[in-house]
């Protein structure tokens, strides 16, 4: 378990790392720091192993691009907000 939010560099080396894994056939391992969108990403490409389309990689990219520049982040906030909205 991560007890403090990973430097940006750490979080690069993770997602190297974990598309790496994933890239070879392994899974993603889950005390990555990486966030849901990313690790998702990661996961369609493992699933996806041994005919892995680059657009997978691509999305994998863009999806740890938007982790490390806060617009996942946003998104799911906004998406809580819309929730509860819809309940009240």
């Amino acid at each position: 378990m991560l007890l403090d939010h990973p430097t940006e560099d750490e979080l690069r080396h993770s997602f190297d790392e974990a598309l790496d894994a994933v890239r070879g056939g392994e899974g993603v391992a889950t005390d990555t720091g990486l966030d849901v969108p990313t690790v998702a990403a990661l996961w369609e490409i493992a699933e996806a192993y041994p005919s892995i389309p680059e657009q997978l990689v691509a999305a994998a990219r863009a999806a740890f691009a938007g982790q490390l520049d806060g617009s996942n982040a946003a998104a799911r906030q906004a998406a809580v907000e819309r929730a509860f909205e819809q309940d009240g």
